[in-house]
């Protein structure tokens, strides 16, 4: 079935992420409009950007779904969502926008605030957002709302609106009616740090100055912060906010937060339901950890306690009653709600018969209402009269029905079953706005990394044979933690999958991702990166908890100073996926790959004994000199010629008689017997090597006098019509010093010796003897002919020259070959012998380009 989208499909408003052809073919639609070029066609093609239309009696085009043209105006006003839904379901298309939507195409999907807004300035309007319309498509996908709500500006809504009134805070977070406490829980903890909370809401914005209906918000995804612009049309049911709303009527930062947020993910109902984690980190880019009540660590109050003192944020629920939405406890606690920590601290207690300090945390409820804990140390309990007034003072003690509320350790790991901690990157705050003894900061590292299949997607540890093939990663551990009694270091590792919500409509749900830790040891030598054999005879020393399909994983450690090796996979092997890795840690940690250092090494012995270099005789330069001219040189053209001209002579003497090069078959009477025997020797000296990779199999089976031989090809080794141009150009490329297009005789030579090297390794490593290698053994193949390469460098090859049923075929693998020995030359060459080299954008482009 073939699939055409609509042509003026509002592309750059959704998530496009059905194959590459349909980026593609998204890329080079938006390219086409955006300068102006436009098409006379009014469909795009999932096999061509631009297809010629079919006829309607064009048989070819039988059982093909075409969807109709609609023109842009009608996407923008929403006017017929229910076509756009058809036709997105009928292409694979997601209405939703997918968690990296902003950043997406880069420049294609990016709203830029300030000129949007001074555009809509300069116009006198205010800016309604085509990327997320005021429609019913924006509030739900699948649930459809009781009663119709009304879209209204705050002006609208009230007098005098304010993004802030007397400045904010967690007060300001009042629950509506979408299940989203998380995301509040999330919220209220973010405007307690005045830095990351105008790192989320800029401070550039307002509705009195430059005002023109336009806000926007920022978020972390996957390493980086991207910028989301909205309208401010909020949704009310009879004048009134039905979502997020503050406790003053006429103050909208909170709103249109959550409008940004819903933006992000598609519409206001993909945020029912979800972990405060989640918003946690895309609020701060930090990493987050959950723990069980039921499976706490025995230092589970140390734990928040150094959370609290760098400033982590944290959460906590209790298991919703099945039967009822959101039932309070007898304690006065709700099910299924979502608590922010907002303190943790010892505090001094002073009883008659002794004094001391007790573990307390304080809490609140998003609400901001009544509905506290009514237990021990709750709002005027009779326990607070043994706390000293000065501590009371230093608390900030207030009895306040604001939903804030203290409890002791004790209760509250006994009425609270999850906690979630999100612990903040060093560079999340400023020192001088944390509060006191809250300054300390985690040691930080991150990597990004991708599995591809066949190449680095080994699978589990279940999996020995493929699992050292995993991106493997060390880190270094050398001072234990400040006041440790086992003198350990703690680390949390979190390994994050990207990019898989946005392929939900694909079928395609979260990976089953997990990580092992191994201890490397103190002496002795291992190969970079670790191979079966050590994962044979050593055990982990941490893992996950498990292999899970979760957006994140992470898991804390007590380890010894030493080195280790972080192994993060999938469960099964050959599932492609691309990965955040990070690791914090109390004390400082030094994180690398651990992988080969890309560059040139020696040739497999074995690849020696097979290709001996003889010097070339007398015959071949005279043939190339005769095949070069009075240039002295061929280039690519008459490069191709050599080596295809094999084939076609073992074609025509399959049949009794020689090729003449032009087409005309020639006995003995078109070419001099001892010239044709010459040449056919020549020809078979040159190329037996290598023709049977291109689609030959020739053998030299008689001496200088006797007739050649030809065996019968495998027909599976008969592919294409010898070497592509794009090859013989990269040969050109890879020995042409002087960029004249050609090779002297001296450099035809040393291509030539490369060109049987290279032959050799193909043939050890087409282990199936289908005339390609299988990309698992790519790496090998590569060692063979004398390269080393990490997996970076790997998965690129792999994704550039391997076909989809996994095999890289001979043009191929010579292509791989030629281009990583141009480039580490060209690099060695501007290198002073370190990690780095140094071009003008003439050298680079002049390097690159012709290469």
């Amino acid at each position: 079935m073939s699939f055409y989208y609509p042509k003026n499909f509002r592309a750059n408003g959704w998530g496009w992420h059905r194959t590459a052809n349909a980026a593609s073919a998204v890329s080079g639609f938006l390219n086409k409009e955006r300068n102006g070029g436009g098409s006379s066609e009014r469909l795009i093609g999932n096999g061509s950007l631009y297809p010629s239309l079919p006829t309607d009696d064009d048989a070819t085009f039988s059982g093909v779904k075409l969807y109709p043209s609609l023109p842009v105006e009608e996407y923008e006003s929403g006017a017929v969502a229910e076509v756009v839904e058809e036709a997105c379901a009928a292409v694979n298309v997601s209405l939703e926008l997918g968690e990296t939507r902003p950043s997406s195409f880069g420049p294609a999907t990016y709203q830029d605030f300030k000129e949007i807004r001074s555009r809509c300035l300069a116009d006198g309007r205010l800016f309604e957002d085509p990327e997320f319309p005021a429609i019913d498509r924006s509030l739900y996908y699948k649930e459809r709302l009781d009663r119709p709500l009304t879209w209204l500006r705050p002006g609208e809504m009230c007098e005098n609106p304010q993004l802030f009134v007397e400045g904010y805070s967690r007060f300001d977070v009042q629950q509506g009616e979408l299940g989203d406490c998380w995301l509040l829980a999330a919220v209220a903890n973010l405007t307690l740090h005045r830095k990351l909370f105008f790192q989320v809401v800029p401070d550039d914005q307002s509705f009195d100055e430059d005002y023109a209906g336009i806000f926007h918000f920022r978020f972390w995804q996957y390493g980086r912060w991207v910028d989301v612009v909205i309208d401010d049309r909020l949704p009310t049911y009879r004048g009134k906010l039905v979502f997020l709303h503050s406790s003053e009527r006429n103050e909208f930062w909170s709103a249109l937060l959550e409008k940004a947020y819903a933006k992000l993910h598609g519409s206001y109902e993909a945020l029912k339901g979800g972990s405060t984690c989640e918003a946690m980190e895309d609020f701060t880019g930090g990493v987050t950890e959950m723990y069980e009540m039921t499976e706490l660590p025995p230092n589970f109050y140390t734990i928040l306690l150094k959370a609290y003192e760098r400033n982590s944020l944290m959460g906590c629920s209790i298991e919703p009653d099945p039967n009822v939405l959101e039932a309070e406890t007898p304690a006065g606690l709700i099910r299924g709600h979502a608590y922010s920590v907002t303190r943790v601290k010892y505090v001094d207690i002073e009883t008659p018969g002794r004094a001391g300090k007790i573990p307390l945390l304080r809490l609140r409820n998003p609400w901001g209402n009544e509905a506290e804990w009514n237990g021990a140390w709750s709002d005027k309990s009779p326990e607070w009269r043994f706390i000293p007034e000065s501590e009371k003072e230093e608390l900030g003690l207030t009895f306040d029905d604001d939903g804030e509320f203290w409890m002791a350790f004790k209760d509250f790991a006994s009425h609270f079953d999850r906690v979630e901690i999100c612990n903040l990157n060093p560079d999340s705050l400023d020192p001088e706005e944390c509060p006191e003894g809250c300054t300390k900061k985690w040691e930080m590292s991150v990597f990004e990394g991708e599995w591809v299949r066949g190449v680095t997607a080994g699978g589990c540890r279940n999996y020995l044979e493929s699992f050292w093939k995993n991106p493997q990663y060390t880190v270094t551990l050398k001072d234990p933690d400040e006041d440790d009694e086992e003198n350990k270091c703690t680390i949390i590792v979190a390994l994050m999958q990207k990019n898989r919500r946005s392929q939900r409509h694909q079928g395609l749900e979260c990976l089953t991702i997990g990580f092992a830790v191994y201890r490397l040891p103190d002496y002795g030598h291992v190969p970079k990166p670790l191979d079966v054999n050590f994962f044979k005879y050593n055990a982990s020393v941490g893992r996950s908890q498990a292999f899970i399909n979760l957006r994140e994983v992470s898991a804390r450690f007590k380890l010894e100073p030493g080195s280790y090796v972080i192994v993060p996979s999938t469960f099964e092997p050959s599932e492609e996926g691309e990965f955040l890795l990070r690791v914090f840690s109390e004390k400082s940690n030094n994180m690398a790959e651990n992988d080969e250092e890309v560059g040139m090494g020696d040739v497999d012995d074995r690849v020696k004994e097979i290709t001996p270099n003889p010097e070339p005789t007398d015959p071949i330069r005279d043939f190339f000199n005769r095949l070069a001219g009075s240039d002295g040189e061929v280039d690519w053209q008459e490069l191709k010629e050599i080596l295809d001209y094999a084939m076609r002579e073992e074609l025509a003497m399959r049949h009794g008689a020689a090729y003449d090069g032009g087409g005309v078959r020639a006995g003995a009477a078109g070419t001099p017997p001892q010239e044709q025997s010459c040449l056919e020797q020549l020809l078979c000296a040159l190329c037996t090597p290598i023709c049977k990779e291109i689609g030959v199999d020739l053998q030299q089976v008689a001496q200088q006098q006797e007739q050649v031989h030809l065996n019968q090809p495998q027909p599976q080794e008969l592919q294409g019509e010898g070497f592509s141009k794009d090859v013989c150009r990269s040969m050109i490329a890879m020995l042409d010093k002087d960029n004249s297009g050609g090779l002297g005789f001296e450099e035809f030579k040393s291509l030539w010796i490369d060109l049987r090297q290279w032959r050799a390794v193909f043939r050890l490593y087409d282990t199936e003897g289908r005339g390609a290698v299988p990309q698992q053994h790519l790496r090998d193949a590569l060692h063979s002919a004398g390269y080393t390469v990490n997996a970076h460098v790997l998965n690129v090859l792999a994704h550039r020259y391997s076909s989809s049923d996994g095999y890289i075929q001979f043009d191929d693998f010579i292509m791989c070959a030629v281009r990583l020995k141009t480039m580490i030359e060209t690099f060695k060459g501007r290198s002073s012998g370190g990690d780095y080299a140094t071009f003008s954008l003439d050298e680079w482009l002049n390097r690159t380009v012709y290469s």
